[in-house]
C-alpha cells in the first residue's frame, strides 16, 4: 500500500469529489478529475489502476439507488459501442499519448457546454435516440474511459440533449459506467495494472465511497431540475478546462 501522506492528501478529496459527482451532482462528469489529482503524486497509469476498483464500488452503490431509473433505449445504443471503444483502447494502450486524449476530450466538453450556455434561452426540443450519434459518442466514451478515465464528457454530449428526467439521466450514467468499468477490469489486469500495492491502496480508499456518494445523492434531490442541468453543463466546462490544462501542461513540459 502507498504510504506517502501527500498521496492521500490528494487522493482523499479526489475520491470524495468523484463520489459526489457520481452520486448525481454534476452528472458524473467530475470523476475525470480524480486521476489528475492523484497524478500529482504518482504516475497517471498507477492512479488510474488505483481508481478503477473505487469507481466500481461507486457504481455498485449507484446501481442500488438508481436501478429503476435509466434509459433502456440509450443503453442499447451506447453500451455495445463503448465495448468497441474499450477494445480499441486496450489494443492501442501502449502506443497512445494520454495527454493528447485529454486535450481532445477537453475541447469537446468545452465547445459542447458553451454552445448550450449561449443558446439556453432558446426553446429546444429534446433530441431523439440516434444510433449513429450514440454509436460514435458511446465508442468515444469507452475509448477515453479506458485510456484516461475520461468517458464522462463524451457520454454527456449524447445524453444531455435527450433532456431525460433528472433521475433517469443520473441512472443512465450509472448503468453505463457500471458496465464499462467492469469490462475494463480484464484488460487492466492483462496490462499488469493491478499490483498488490495498487489494490491495497484502493482498499484503503473504499470507506470514502459512501461519504462522497451520499453527499451527491442527497444534494441532487434538493436541486430544481433546471438548476441541476445548469450545474451539469457548468461542471462539464470545469472538467474540460482541467483536461486541457493537464494535457497542455504535460505536452509543453511545464
Amino acid at each position: 500500500m502507498i504510504a506517502d501522506p501527500w498521496f492521500y492528501a490528494a487522493a482523499v478529496p479526489a475520491v470524495v469529489l468523484a463520489g459526489v459527482s457520481k452520486g448525481g451532482l454534476g452528472g458524473g462528469g467530475l470523476t475525470v478529475m480524480a486521476v489528475p489529482l492523484m497524478s500529482l503524486i504518482v504516475a497517471p497509469p498507477q492512479a488510474a489502476a488505483i481508481m478503477l476498483p473505487v469507481l466500481c464500488a461507486m457504481d455498485a452503490m449507484g446501481l442500488w439507488v438508481y436501478w429503476r431509473a435509466w434509459s433502456r433505449a440509450a443503453m442499447r445504443i451506447l453500451v455495445p459501442a463503448a465495448v468497441v471503444g474499450i477494445a480499441v483502447g486496450a489494443a492501442l494502450f501502449r502506443y497512445l499519448d494520454a495527454d493528447l486524449i485529454r486535450l481532445m476530450v477537453g475541447t469537446i466538453a468545452i465547445v459542447f457546454s458553451l454552445n448550450w450556455w449561449l443558446n439556453r434561452r432558446r426553446a429546444q426540443a429534446a433530441a431523439r435516440a440516434n444510433v449513429v450519434k450514440g454509436g460514435f459518442w458511446g465508442a468515444l466514451a469507452g475509448f477515453t474511459s479506458f485510456v484516461a478515465h475520461a468517458g464522462g464528457p463524451p457520454l454527456n454530449v449524447y445524453l444531455l440533449p435527450l433532456k431525460l428526467e433528472k433521475s433517469v439521466y443520473i441512472g443512465s450514467g450509472i448503468v453505463f459506467f457500471a458496465i464499462v468499468n467492469l469490462v475494463k477490469i480484464p484488460p487492466y489486469a492483462w496490462l499488469g495494472q493491478f499490483t498488490l500495492e495498487n489494490l491495497l491502496t484502493s482498499a484503503a480508499l473504499l470507506p470514502l465511497v459512501p461519504v462522497g456518494m451520499g453527499i451527491g445523492i442527497w444534494a441532487q434531490k434538493k436541486i430544481d431540475e433546471r438548476i441541476f442541468y445548469g450545474i451539469c453543463y457548468a461542471a462539464l466546462i470545469v472538467t474540460g478546462l482541467k483536461l486541457l490544462y493537464d494535457g497542455g501542461r504535460s505536452l509543453i513540459g511545464f
